[in-house]
């Protein structure tokens, strides 16, 4: 037959936050969305419909009428609606299968990145929902893990590697050696949490309200971890909780720092606890070449610079570390034919 062979296996990371899913044969990122869906309940029977997805369903956040609603069902990594789960993942799959074969013949293979303090029953409600949205075989991958394969630290070297992975809904603390995880902890503090201590604050502040979007926009244009000279001021937007009328103010790096110390301070007691359960010889190890950061909320400006002046350890940021963990996925299904499947985490 002149069709082209199918791609069959790719590596999805099911964050918080966005849905990468990386293409396991070329380590090209076929798709990158918003875990973000729009659904409709009719007014009769209740039923629920799914009308956007992704991108689309993002520009609705804070927007929607009456019976529409704009869902996460992701918290903190994993499931938290399992059926609207299954029509997201049903949808991206759809995105990057090849048009020409029927659903029917090509159930791709699947490596799906979780976070490392999932239970055994959030683990298996993701394998399930992914089998649900015509995924194959599934495997299922500890996130810190993925993140230092796709950051190519020395994972399989008998010397130790330290990985931060600051995603939407989690952070992920782990030290790697052979190939396994010596110590992780998975603590609830992502950007996620940075956003609602954005929102916290304006309200406290300026006795305004604003939304997800806005504070998220706030986070990536102004947004820093470190006191800077350099101060950059944004104009903002939203209601006036005096007056109930739209209002705008002027925010600037100073109030943003301000409004994250607490999530920061968290990451920063983490990774302290990380370093206080390592083994001697991995400490010499990480205090000689340092962690590696990755996860969206590593582009947060200087967020590398205040961790480095709290731990004293050198901080290194990955090359593009918002698809780390989706790409680290890709380079294990090579990686189980070597080492076999170790390196993937239980049912």
């Amino acid at each position: 037959m002149p069709w082209e062979t199918p791609r069959k296996t790719y590596s999805v990371d099911l964050g918080t936050y966005n849905t990468l899913l990386v293409c396991a044969k070329t380590g090209d990122v076929l798709l990158n969305e918003p875990s973000v869906v729009a659904v409709k309940s009719t007014a009769y029977t209740g039923e629920k419909k799914v009308c956007a997805v992704g991108t689309a369903a993002k520009r609705m956040v804070g927007r929607t009428p009456v019976g529409m609603d704009v869902k996460r069902p992701l918290q903190h990594g994993v499931i938290a609606d399992f059926q609207v789960t299954e029509e997201m993942l049903k949808y991206f799959l759809q995105q990057v299968m090849p048009t020409q074969f029927p659903a029917r013949w090509f159930r791709p293979e699947v490596v799906i990145c979780v976070p490392y303090g999932a239970t055994q029953v959030e683990r298996r409600a993701i394998k399930e929902s992914a089998i649900g949205a015509g995924a194959g075989n599934v495997y299922l991958v500890d996130e810190p893990m993925a993140a230092a394969i796709g950051a190519n630290l020395p994972v399989e070297s008998a010397s130790g590697s330290m990985v931060v992975d600051i995603g939407g809904g989690t952070s992920e603390i782990a030290i790697i050696s052979l190939n396994g995880i010596v110590y992780a902890q998975s603590v609830r503090i992502g950007g996620d949490k940075f956003d609602e201590m954005i929102i916290s604050y304006v309200r406290k502040k300026f006795a305004c309200l604003i939304g997800e979007i806005t504070a998220e926009k706030i986070k990536r244009t102004i947004g820093t971890a470190f006191p800077v000279d350099d101060i950059k001021e944004l104009q903002v937007s939203g209601r006036s909780m005096t007056e109930c009328v739209p209002c705008s103010f002027v925010i600037n790096s100073t109030h943003v720092l301000e409004a994250l110390q607490e999530p920061l301070a968290g990451i920063i007691d983490a990774i302290r606890a990380a370093l206080e359960q390592a083994p001697p010889e991995l400490s010499a190890d990480i205090e000689e070449r340092g962690l590696m950061l990755t996860g969206g909320g590593a582009l947060l400006r200087d967020i590398d610079r205040l961790i480095a002046e709290e731990t004293g350890l050198p901080v290194m940021l990955a090359d593009d570390p918002l698809t780390c963990v989706a790409r680290g996925g890709a380079k294990i299904i090579d990686m189980l034919h070597e080492y076999g499947t170790d390196i993937l985490t239980t049912e």
